[in-house]
């Protein structure tokens, strides 16, 4: 019988152990991963696409194509997809991001055979109807009018156009790039970019052989790809000379304020330390950040800070929202923080704890097995393997406050972090 009076035992992480994918690659070039875990007869499959190569001229392709493939083919209209997923329980979505765009459906594996067809269709036979095409300009028009009343949303938009310039990456459209959408330039967009050699396939749940040879039988020799390879280069990213800028809204409450730096990527070596040194400066409730701006000022609700890691680089960013009469002051504060990590060690106490928070997160976040497949793909699309998470827990657990001082002199120069506030200052 438990006592209940006695705390259960500490114990340290020792490692952690991913589920690791079978693969299989079709014949028209598409490569398929598999999880197969789970008793349940669920499974999530995502078809994943290398974004295109970006063009000014054209800046919104990318994105209009990927959220616009669920609109309609020639056999289906927009709700008609709805309603067939709908009616046998599945969840089908479309998701951009700034490398890849998929197309993500969770389907009872017993109800597969009605499910791919659909997203079958979707893939090789979408047609971006005008009239929703004009619809969906219009909508994506009015709520960028909405979101641009928003401090945090000119923030971030602002920044990302700094650091990353004219890219996919400072992506900040406005109303009239909405205006260059053509129905011609999708169709041709999606044939190029949605084609089985552009492809991931990744599967996670209770998959048996049956399940794969209906999703090869569904998705190989009936889905070709084009002569024309998809172009997935990027152009350079070329960071903005001006490092301060200043939104100005008198009228406002609070002001936002977002600052960073170009970064170093997943790929990067000292990746994993710089993330402990991160988590100790914003990356969690007890941070540094929080206990001055928040627990001790009183200036602010949140702060925190975060690294973005993208196949061309990355970011360091802090991000909060202060009372703007104490803007200023919390810029001061921000910059004294960073300053402390580079001049003074970090306690035994607060790097335990940090680390006891990085292990246990990372382990609290394979909770499934879709959780599993998440972490493998950010490892396929940085190229990397799996021995990068045993580095990563060994640095976590070992780094020591000496080795992060340098680091924090290494990287963390508040003279060249790119500052934007929007509101008052």
């Amino acid at each position: 019988m438990i006592n209940r009076k006695t705390a259960p035992d500490f114990r340290p992480i020792e490692n952690i152990h991913l589920i690791r994918p079978e693969h299989k690659k079709l014949t028209n070039g598409c490569d398929v991963f598999c999880f197969n875990s789970g008793d349940q007869g669920l499974v999530r499959i995502e078809w994943i696409f290398h974004n295109l190569r970006f063009d000014p001229a054209k800046p919104l392709l990318n994105m209009a194509v990927n959220t616009m493939l669920t609109d309609g083919t020639h056999t289906l209209s927009a709700s008609e997809i709805a309603d067939k997923i709908d009616f046998y329980g599945a969840f089908l979505s479309v998701d951009y991001g700034f490398e890849q765009s998929l197309v993500t459906l969770y389907s009872l594996t017993k109800h597969l055979d009605k499910t791919l067809p659909v997203v079958k269709d979707i893939l090789t036979d979408s047609i971006f109807p005008q009239k929703e095409l004009e619809t969906f300009i219009r909508n994506q028009q009015q709520k960028l009018q909405v979101s641009l009343q928003k401090n945090d949303v000119v923030a971030r938009r602002t920044f990302n156009k700094a650091l990353y310039g004219n890219t996919i990456y400072g992506l900040t459209p406005d109303a009239d790039d909405y205006k260059t959408l053509q129905r011609e330039d999708m169709l041709v967009h999606f044939k190029h970019m949605y084609q089985p050699s552009n492809c991931t396939l990744i599967i996670a749940g209770k998959v048996e052989q049956d399940t794969l040879d209906l999703l090869t039988g569904t998705f190989d020799n009936a889905w070709a790809s084009t002569t024309i390879a998809a172009d997935i280069t990027q152009p350079n990213i070329a960071h903005s000379p001006e490092h301060f800028y200043f939104v100005e809204k008198p009228e406002v409450l609070q002001s936002a304020i977002r600052m960073g730096l170009p970064f170093i990527n997943r790929e990067h070596p000292d990746f994993p330390a710089v993330q402990v040194l991160n988590t100790v400066l914003g990356g969690y409730f007890g941070s540094r950040l929080m206990n001055n701006i928040r627990e001790d000022k009183g200036y602010t609700y949140g702060i925190g800070s975060g690294i973005s890691s993208f196949k061309q680089g990355g970011a360091l960013f802090i991000v909060t929202e202060v009372g703007a009469d104490f803007c200023k002051a919390a810029i001061i504060e921000i910059e004294k923080e960073v300053e402390l990590l580079k001049t003074a060690i970090i306690p035994d106490e607060e790097l335990s704890l940090v680390r006891n928070y990085m292990l246990g997160s990372l382990l609290g976040s394979l909770e499934n097995v879709f959780s599993h497949a998440d972490k493998f793909k950010n490892l396929y699309f940085s190229e990397m393997g799996y021995d990068y998470y045993d580095r990563y827990t060994e640095v976590v657990k070992t780094v020591t406050a000496g080795e992060l001082l340098i680091l924090a002199n290494q990287y963390l120069d508040f003279a060249q972090f790119y500052k934007v506030i929007v509101g008052k200052y």
